[in-house]
C-alpha cells in the first residue's frame, strides 16, 4: 500500500470532515437542542454551496460571497421555521417542503445548470493554499479548523446568553418555559434559522473546497449530520459541558468521512456510499440503544437475584426464630 497516497487519502477525509462538521453544528442545534430533524439541511447546504459559487463567479470577494452563502441558509431556514410556528405545520413536513422548494430555487441561482465549476477562481482556500505553499486539502483543513473553532466559540457564547438559553429551555421542557413568559414559537424560528444558517455557511465552505458547486451536492445532508452526531457521542460519551457536546459533533463528522475515504480505497463502489451511510447512522443510533437495554437487563436480572437470596436469608431466620420460640 502506497504510505503518502493513503496519507492524502486521509488528509483529504479529514479536510471534509471539518468543513461538513459545520453543518453537524447546525444539525445538533435542530436535532438535540430541540428534538427536530430538520430535513430543509438537504435544500439549504446545496443553496449556501450555489450562492457563493455563483457570486465568486461574478467577482463578489470570497468571504463576502460566503457569508451571502450563509445569509442564504438562514433564509432557507426561516422559511420552515414560518411554515412550523405560524402556520402550524408539523416541522418534518414544513422541511421537506421547504426542501422540495428550494431544489427549483437552487437551480434558478444557478441559472438553470445542474453545476458551476470553481476551477480557475479565486476562493478562501486556493488563497491559503498559495500563501501557505500547501495542497487543497491542506488548505481546506486548516481553513475548516479555523472556521470550526470560530463557529464554536460563537455557539458556547450564544447559548450562554437569555435567549440562547431559552433556546435550549426550550427544546428540554417547551411547557414550563412557555409558562415564564418565553415565547415557544420565537426561539423555535430562531433555531431553525441559525441551524441552516451553518448548513449554508458549511455549503459554501464545501463547494469552494471542491471547486464546484452541484445540485445534488446536499443530498443526504441530514443522514451525515445525524451519523456524525450519533458517532461523536459514541467517541466521547455523554459529556456534560455544552461546549464539549459542540467538539464531538464535529469529531464524530471527522470520523465519519475518514471511514468513507478508507472505504473508497479499499475499492468500494461509489454507488454505493449513500447505502454505507445509511448502515452507519442504523448502527450508530442502534448502539447506546442495545447497550441501554443490556444495562437494564442486567440490572434487573442482579435486582432479582439480591431479592431470593435474601428471601432466603429471610426465611432461615425466621425458620430458626421459630424454633428457639
Amino acid at each position: 500500500m502506497d504510505i503518502s497516497s493513503l496519507i492524502s487519502s486521509l488528509l483529504g477525509g479529514a479536510a471534509q470532515g471539518v468543513l461538513w462538521g459545520i453543518m453537524v453544528l447546525g444539525v445538533y442545534i435542530t436535532y438535540k437542542l430541540l428534538d427536530i430533524p430538520d430535513l430543509t439541511a438537504d435544500g439549504s447546504f446545496t443553496l449556501g454551496g450555489c450562492v457563493a459559487t455563483v457570486a465568486i463567479l461574478a467577482g463578489v470577494d470570497p468571504i463576502l460571497a460566503t457569508l451571502l452563502g450563509m445569509v442564504s441558509g438562514f433564509l432557507a431556514g426561516a422559511v420552515t421555521g414560518i411554515l412550523h410556528t405560524v402556520f402550524e405545520i408539523p416541522a418534518i413536513l414544513a422541511g421537506i417542503l421547504t426542501q422540495i422548494g428550494l431544489w427549483s430555487v437552487n437551480l434558478r441561482v444557478m441559472s438553470g445548470k445542474a453545476n458551476n465549476p470553481l476551477l480557475k477562481a479565486d476562493t478562501i482556500i486556493s488563497f491559503y493554499k498559495d500563501k501557505l505553499d500547501v495542497s487543497q486539502s491542506q488548505a481546506a483543513l486548516i481553513v475548516g479548523i479555523l472556521f470550526v473553532l470560530a463557529v464554536i466559540l460563537v455557539l458556547y457564547w450564544f447559548f450562554g446568553t437569555e435567549i440562547g438559553s431559552a433556546l435550549r429551555a426550550t427544546g428540554d421542557n417547551e411547557d414550563m418555559i412557555r409558562a415564564l413568559g418565553v415565547n415557544t414559537g420565537h426561539t423555535k424560528l430562531l433555531a431553525l434559522a441559525l441551524s441552516n444558517g451553518l448548513i449554508g455557511l458549511s455549503g459554501a465552505m464545501v463547494a469552494q473546497m471542491q471547486k464546484y458547486a452541484d445540485i445534488n451536492m446536499g443530498r443526504g445532508a441530514i443522514v451525515t449530520g445525524l451519523a456524525a452526531i450519533v458517532i461523536g457521542e459514541v467517541l466521547l460519551g455523554r459529556v456534560k459541558n455544552f461546549g464539549l457536546k459542540l467538539f464531538s459533533a464535529v469529531a464524530g463528522s471527522i470520523v465519519y468521512f475518514i471511514i468513507q475515504a478508507l472505504v473508497l480505497r479499499m475499492g468500494m463502489d461509489p454507488n454505493d456510499m449513500k447505502l454505507l451511510s445509511a448502515l452507519m447512522v442504523a448502527i450508530a443510533l442502534a448502539i447506546p440503544v442495545a447497550m441501554r437495554k443490556y444495562s437494564i437487563r442486567k440490572n434487573y436480572v442482579k435486582g432479582d437475584l439480591y431479592a431470593s437470596e435474601h428471601a432466603g436469608e429471610n426465611s432461615v431466620k425466621q425458620d430458626g426464630n421459630g424454633g428457639r420460640a
